[in-house]
């Protein structure tokens, strides 16, 4: 396994989506840091010749003759978290680059060892740090890091990041998705302060299967063996001493007793201490079980019924990226409203702020990459990069444990490069982490004439422990026979969630419920009681997660007056008024929720 780790850590090297320099640091909000957001400078660069100017290097005038064709100071600023499509009208589709600078300033701290770290950049970019390069990513949706002890200068510091977001053949998304192609800094920025050794990362996490059984691995930053670890956790009264090995890593297990286990009704964190040498991390962390049995998903030992929703990483009433705290809190209290116990984060890693107040607030999370439709599955480029993504995902997002699906494709169709694509990736998750189910959602399930059957052919859903149907019935697809009539036979053998259907309808809009061109509340609140009495005829059903909960912008939805860049399949519209279809889940939640007592 460490050697698989190595090879794929050098293949994300080699394609550029993480810098060599880069050293690995967990939960870099448990630490000391420094929040470098605000206002930036920029400049957009359509002809991408920045890199040329050596805008990189933020030259002033020395003498007489001298002269530049450019300045960071006097132009534009964006705000840091954020698009760069929201904030000014001329960027609203802009594809290309966007350069942003900005000074601060450092202290050098003896020798304690210093990080820059970046939520998110969408979708790629450089970094320079006093005009000099000190890295590179790919990856709009993951967190990357690059240590800059040496780099930093003590007292003022200049940071110069070219970001582009052209779509690509090879990226992850390709060239066509159904969101916006936000372009930015969209997260965090933050330079953090950690002893010379300290915890580079930790997994802590109750056996897939036992309830008393909880696994440790903690890794140093330096391959030393014979260090001491202590991991604590003090309501627990229970506290594990260990030992590094030659690689700086330590391993053991904690026998507990009382554990509560974190569900939806009770999403209990405890407290757990982390601690080697001069450094110390502390996080809250849930304990649960989630498995299947046979054609069941079950949580802590108790069949469930899955609440699902999904929802972009967008604030519809702003029109741009939800990047702050206060807009978790704004999109998870809606998802909450509507009596959910899970929460489809589709299409794409969301930010922290969302999974970590996801878990909070006792909502298990389908979480996503970004390897949606038109991918190309024929480079190995391409499948690194997909790799590399899922393989940060889970790096941050391990010790989450309302994470209970890793979602490592949506609608994608069979084929051999295909199926080698989605074998690779799934068995980089599974060397990675054995205690969530890996899912994909589909969208290849047809009635089939001579059986009177809906059914699937995709023998890679084999190789999953749930799988995902998006199925459209009522709005793109027609009803071949009524709702009641309509039975499936798809998957047989395994847990099988409706991940995505539902149809249009924009708010306040009223007419014929039996005509979908009206794009009324009307048709859309019936199409989906029709939809909820097709589920019935679902022997493996577990679980329902309608597209979508808010309105959301894409630019190829062209209805001048319907649509106008928007996807209207919300239940609640982009400016948070419910639809008449958000009622119908409601009721159809609080009725599952007493049906299955979670």
């Amino acid at each position: 396994m460490k050697k698989r780790g190595l090879i794929i850590y050098l293949l994300l090297v080699c394609c550029g989506i993480v810098s060599a320099a880069s050293t690995y640091l967990a939960n870099v909000y448990g630490r000391q840091y420094e929040l470098l957001n605000g206002k930036w400078n920029a400049i957009p660069d359509l002809y991408e010749r920045g890199e040329e100017m050596k805008l990189y290097l933020d030259q002033k005038p020395q003498g007489k003759t001298d002269f530049f064709e450019y300045s960071f100071m006097g132009g534009l600023r964006l705000n840091v978290p954020g698009d760069w499509n929201s904030q000014n009208a001329e960027l609203k589709y802009f594809e290309g680059s966007v350069w942003y600078a900005r000074h601060f300033n450092a202290n050098k701290q003896g020798k304690k060892r210093q990080f820059l770290c970046f939520g998110g950049v969408s979708n790629r970019c450089k970094v320079y740090l006093n005009g000099k390069k000190i890295g590179e990513h790919e990856g709009a949706f993951t967190p990357f890091q690059m240590e800059v002890t040496d780099a930093l200068q003590q007292g003022d510091n200049t940071l110069i990041l070219e970001v582009n977001n052209r779509r690509m053949k090879s990226a992850i998304p390709a060239l066509s998705f159904d969101w916006w192609n936000y372009g930015g800094i969209t997260r965090d920025v933050m330079l953090v302060s950690v002893p010379e050794l300290y915890v580079s990362d930790y997994f802590i996490q109750l056996d897939k299967h036992r309830a008393d059984l909880i696994h440790v691995t903690v890794n140093l930053s330096n391959a030393l063996a014979n260090q001491d670890v202590c991991v604590d956790i003090p309501e627990l009264k229970k506290k594990l001493n260990l030992k590094t090995n030659a690689d700086g890593e330590a391993k053991g297990m904690l026998k507990v007793s009382h554990l509560q286990r974190w569900n939806p009704e009770n999403p209990k964190l405890y407290q757990v201490r982390i601690k080697s040498g001069s450094d110390e991390v502390t996080e809250d962390i849930g304990f649960r079980n989630i498995e299947v049995k046979g054609t069941k998903v079950y949580l802590n030992g108790k069949q469930t019924f899955l609440r699902s929703i999904s929802f972009h990483e967008e604030i519809p009433q702003r029109m741009g990226r939800a990047c702050m705290e206060g807009d978790a809190d704004m999109l998870l209290a809606e998802a909450k409203a509507l009596g959910v116990n899970m929460i489809r984060l589709a299409h794409y890693q969301q930010n922290e702020y969302i999974v970590r107040k996801a878990e909070q607030m006792g909502m298990m999370l389908w979480q996503e990459i970004p390897v949606w439709q038109a991918i190309d599955f024929s480079n190995q480029e391409t499948l690194q990069k997909a790799k590399g993504m899922l393989t940060e995902t889970i790096k941050r997002d391990k010790n989450r444990c309302a994470d209970c699906f890793w979602g490592i494709a949506n609608e994608t169709r069979p084929s051999e490069a295909r199926n080698a694509f989605l074998s690779e990736l799934l068995q980089t998750g599974k060397d990675m982490d054995t205690t969530r189910l890996f899912v994909a959602a589909f969208d290849n399930v047809y009635f089939k004439e001579d059986s009177q059957l809906f059914e699937m052919e995709d023998s890679f859903v084999n190789q999953l422990d749930m799988i995902g149907v998006n199925k459209y019935m009522g709005w793109y697809v027609p009803w071949p026979l009524k709702p009641a009539e309509c039975v499936w036979k798809v998957a047989v053998n395994k847990p099988l969630l409706i991940s995505e259907f539902g149809g249009e309808a924009l708010y306040g809009q009223h007419g014929d419920e039996t005509i979908a061109s009206s794009w009324s509340e009307e048709y859309q609140a019936k199409l989906y009681r029709d939809n909820l009495r097709m589920f019935e005829n679902i022997p493996n059903l577990v679980g329902v997660s309608p597209w979508v909960l808010f309105d959301f912008r894409s630019p190829f939805r062209f209805h001048p007056t319907n649509q106008d860049g928007w996807n209207r399949k919300g239940l609640v519209s982009d400016q948070g008024q419910r639809k008449k279809a958000w009622y119908v889940m409601h009721d159809y939640y609080h009725q599952k929720q007493k049906e299955y007592h979670n």
